[in-house]
């Protein structure tokens, strides 16, 4: 076999070919990083739609809706094409020195606390929808009191959200919470408040799922979209109205007188947390 000899440069072509090569290397590292960021601005790859749940934990109507409606997009494919997040803050108020009043109660202050913080320290979906829920399930059920049952089944550790409580991280992020809520455009007057691209959903809020396909753009639309097209005015005719928590609610219902008497067996826990 014939080895030809590697052709001699002089130094001022080998420096010519170095600053080509540097150059070009640069240029297709600029590419690299800039092209997501412009298409992202361009709308190129903005395909999934943005659902946003204003909620509080112990409204009923927001369990309802956690349990038995917005789990349904883990399972019909739609989760694919969606941007979830969820805000638990809801119709608490923001009074002297910082301090928060839940609707219903302490108990919703905690566990509103407690899940910002499980969404704080497990920002992944995939990590912090399965435990609140879990937490909501059982809120669902008239349970709520057991919620701390719910971490060793998923495998998470109790012990950072009890830190994040206790340290001060979940006050701030209710804080948060508040003024995102509070900011809202309209103003939300009742939760659960489901936005679908910056749109609220109002009391039909049920038939979610119908306003995510709408909303998507993308070409590799689920087949659940297509499914519920079908019968999407049916359903629309026959969900007009959807029970919610409104923000000057009293909270004197039964429900609530149940929630209230679980007040103080939370109470020993809060102070254990308030001890570490």
């Amino acid at each position: 076999m014939v080895v030809l000899p590697k052709p001699v440069r002089s130094p001022m072509e080998n420096r010519s070919t170095r600053l080509h090569n540097t150059v070009w290397t640069c240029s297709w590292l600029i590419l690299l990083v800039v092209s997501p960021l412009l298409a992202t601005a361009s709308g190129w790859e903005r395909d999934k739609v943005e659902l946003v749940l204003y909620y509080e934990t112990l409204c009923p109507y927001c369990s309802n809706f956690i349990v038995n409606h917005l789990v349904k997009v883990f399972d019909n494919g739609l989760i694919s094409i969606l941007d979830l997040k969820l805000v638990p803050y809801g119709n608490a108020r923001i009074g002297v020195n910082d301090t928060i009043t839940c609707q219903h109660g302490p108990s919703e202050c905690l566990l509103n606390t407690v899940e910002a913080c499980a969404i704080d320290i497990w920002p992944e979906l995939n990590e912090h929808f399965p435990l609140i829920y879990y937490i909501e399930k059982l809120v669902y059920s008239h349970e709520y009191t057991q919620w701390e049952s719910c971490f060793e089944p998923l495998g998470l550790d109790s012990k950072l959200v009890s830190d994040c409580y206790a340290g001060g991280r979940g006050k701030e992020l209710e804080l948060k919470y508040a003024a995102e809520t509070n900011a809202l455009q309209p103003p939300h007057q009742y939760v659960p408040w489901v936005v679908v691209d910056g749109k609220p959903l109002y009391e039909d809020y049920e038939n979610f799922l119908s306003y995510i396909c709408e909303a998507y753009s993308g070409t590799a639309k689920p087949e659940a979209c297509s499914e519920l097209s079908s019968n999407r005015v049916q359903l629309r005719e026959a969900r007009k109205s959807h029970p919610v928590c409104y923000m000057k609610e009293k909270t004197s219902s039964p429900v609530f007188e149940v929630m209230r008497s679980a007040v103080e067996s939370m109470t020993s826990w809060t102070k254990m947390l308030l001890d570490v």
